[in-house]
């Protein structure tokens, strides 16, 4: 499975949008897209991040931004 940018955007707006940050617009198809794949939902209250979206935006900026202490281990126990 392969998000969009515009999808990978939109779920980081609803990521902050959670944590209380103000957000732009987000394009109703990428969040259509969103929703169909189970990562938002709408309500009346807008666009909302689901707890998979949350998952899976957790799991895209760990790899793509990996802490390079977890890379180098060389046999640490």
């Amino acid at each position: 499975m392969r998000l969009t940018d515009g999808q990978l955007q939109a779920l980081r707006n609803l990521s902050r949008k959670v944590g209380g940050y103000d957000v732009g617009w987000i394009v109703i198809a990428d969040a259509r897209g969103l929703t169909d794949l189970g990562f938002a939902a709408r309500t009346r209250s807008g666009w909302q991040i689901t707890a998979a979206g949350a998952s899976v935006l957790a799991h895209l900026e760990r790899t793509a931004n990996p802490n390079p202490a977890t890379l180098l281990t060389f046999g640490v126990a």
